[in-house]
This record gives C-alpha cells, sequence and structure tokens, in this order.
C-alpha cells in the first residue's frame, strides 16, 4: 500500500514481474483518472460504502460518507483496476476552482450578452442570426442562454395630434438574453470533485477484495502517518547533531523503541476501557473513550519527586485522574518512588 507517488511506469512493471499486490491512489495528473470519474458519474452505478469513521456525527463536524464505482484504466499498455470513490467531505480546494472557473466563465459571457443586446438591428433575420451566434458561443461555456426578440417601435418627433396614434417610422429589433448556470454541465464537475481514484492490480477480485475492503484498507493509513510526526518532533530531531552513520541509526533505532512504547501505552488504556466500559479524564474536563498517550503524558506533567538520602516521595500526592490513567495503564503508584 503506497501513496500515488507509486504510480510510474518502472513501479508498476516491477510489481508486475515481481506478482506484488499493491493498492494505491491514481494521481489526477494522468487523463485515465479523469476518464474513470467522468464514467462513474455518467454512469450512476454507485456501491454504497456509508461512513467509515468510528466517531459520531456532529453538526459542525459531520462525518464522512462514501460511494463507489468499480472500473478500469490502462496505464503503459496494462489493464488495471480501478476504483472511483466519492466522499460526501468533497475537496473544498476543487469546489473553490470550479467556483472561480464558473465566474470567469460568467463574467466572460455577460460581456459577449451586453454586446449583443446592446446593438440594434433593423430585421428579425438578422436580430435572431446575432441570437444563434451568441448561443453557438456559448456551448462550450457552462452556462446555457434563453433568447428572444424584442420589437421596438421607433417614432418620429414630436408632440403626437390628440386622439391620433403616434405614428411609427420604423422598428428595431434587440436581442434579450438570460443566462442561467447550466447544471447538466456543473453537476458533474462537482460530483467529480469530491472523487478519487484507487489503482490497484486485483483484478476479478472483487469477492475477496470489495471496494468497501480496499477504501477500509486504504484509509487506515492514517494510522501509520500519525506516527511521522512522533519520529519528525522538532523538539527532539532539531536539537541533536550526528555526523557518523551508525549513531544516526542508533538514534533511529531509540526514536522505533520510543514510539513503539508511546503506542503499546495508547492500545493498553483504549483496551482497558473497552474492557470495563468506562472512560478516562480526557481534554478540557471532558471523558473520553479514545484516550491518546499524549493525553495521558500532559495528566503527569507536574508529577515532582524529592529525593532525601535513600528515601524519594512525591512533593504533592497524586490526584484522582492521575490514579485513573494509572489503573488503565497496570502501573503501580509506586513507579515514581521505587526505582
Amino acid at each position: 500500500m503506497a501513496d500515488s507517488a507509486f504510480v510510474t511506469e518502472d513501479n508498476l512493471k516491477k510489481a508486475d514481474d515481481r506478482q506484488t499486490w499493491f493498492l494505491t491512489r491514481l494521481p489526477a495528473t494522468y487523463n485515465e483518472c479523469g476518464r474513470i470519474i467522468t464514467d462513474a458519474v455518467a454512469s450512476d452505478r454507485w456501491i454504497d460504502i456509508g461512513a467509515l469513521a468510528e466517531e459520531p456525527d456532529r453538526p459542525k463536524r459531520p462525518i464522512a460518507r462514501y460511494r463507489a464505482y468499480d472500473g478500469r484504466v490502462e496505464l503503459y499498455g496494462k489493464t488495471y483496476r480501478a476504483i472511483v470513490v466519492h466522499s460526501s467531505a468533497h475537496d473544498k480546494r476543487r469546489h473553490k476552482r470550479i467556483d472561480r472557473m464558473l465566474k470567469q466563465d460568467r463574467r466572460q459571457l455577460d460581456a459577449d450578452v451586453k454586446a449583443a443586446t446592446a446593438t440594434a438591428y433593423y430585421c428579425r433575420e438578422d436580430a435572431l442570426a446575432a441570437g444563434e451566434k451568441l448561443i453557438r458561443k456559448a456551448t462550450s461555456s457552462y452556462h446555457r442562454l434563453q433568447i428572444s426578440v424584442e420589437k421596438i417601435p421607433k417614432y418620429g418627433r414630436g408632440r403626437p395630434t390628440v386622439g391620433k396614434p403616434r405614428k411609427v417610422l420604423r422598428y428595431e429589433y434587440r436581442l434579450t438574453a438570460a443566462v442561467q448556470e447550466s447544471a447538466e454541465k456543473v453537476d458533474p464537475l462537482r460530483q467529480g470533485a469530491g472523487c478519487f481514484v484507487l489503482l490497484t492490480n486485483l483484478l476479478d477480485q472483487q469477492a475477496d477484495w470489495s471496494a468497501y475492503e480496499l477504501l477500509s484498507l486504504y484509509k487506515s493509513q492514517i494510522g501509520i502517518e500519525k506516527n511521522f510526526s512522533f519520529l519528525k518532533d522538532p523538539a527532539i530531531v532539531n536539537s541533536i547533531f550526528l555526523k557518523k552513520a551508525e549513531r544516526i541509526e542508533v538514534l533511529g533505532l531509540v526514536l522505533l523503541i520510543s514510539l513503539l512504547i508511546w503506542r503499546l501505552m495508547e492500545r493498553s488504556m483504549r483496551q482497558y476501557v473497552e474492557t470495563h466500559g468506562c472512560t478516562l479524564p480526557g481534554w478540557v474536563r471532558r471523558k473520553t473513550k479514545k484516550p491518546t498517550a499524549f493525553m495521558m503524558a500532559t495528566k503527569f506533567a507536574s508529577i515532582m519527586v524529592i529525593t532525601i538520602d535513600q528515601h524519594r516521595q512525591l512533593t504533592k500526592p497524586l490526584k484522582p485522574f492521575q490514579r485513573e490513567y494509572l489503573t488503565a495503564l497496570g502501573v503501580p503508584e509506586t513507579t515514581f518512588t521505587v526505582p
């Protein structure tokens, strides 16, 4: 399982030669990515996956819901399985880009409409021809036009005679146009904006590897990525300067062992919460069912131990919430005073 940087001709060939199964994300720079998304939106044969998050919905932070389309793409002369995933949490950057594009498109179309409607035509045929030309120009736009021709009489100068109708010298024809956003063109764009494509060489294995299982597997990468911030913490890494390769290797090992202990503490606390059906003190006097190691560490930041000869003791007794965390970790209170 890898990110989109995996998708290169050389990597795909090596995976096929070694018969290595892979799951990655197809970059949007490939034409096949746009094509398969267009096919998915046009076919409307979505597989409902629902929510993957374990957290409940919140009014200000709704959880994402997913649906998928199972298809195929061809890359470098070989066919792969492609799963188009649509997320209800649309990509905000893409939607902002679509909004800017629509605004620019509307501005250009309004300028053309203003020039066409300001022109007076001396016969209906000329006005209709100008209207058709304007409609043809709008076919490449994301807006649609409704054109009508208005017949406007032109009268002679002076005040008309009382009781007699005004004499019409001639008629002019002017265009009136109503500009509306084309839902047929814009809706697929917005639906495609919330889509991304998963790429795998697990062809014809829908029974063993469904779209739901592959998406769940891909989304589980967050568990790995959360560890990056621990290993790259500037407070640790930036203050250490090593020149020899073996010392850098040893530092890496120490950090990995620390990360292992860090995650084991978190796992122990969550298992305790799940087994006993209880909660632990969280942030800002709230209870949580998902305690983190960092959350736990902040609870013990004020601990101070004083030593008198061979005797060690705490400056202040432990607080109830600290005892709760020690119980969840399976660590006795004497851990601070008895080496």
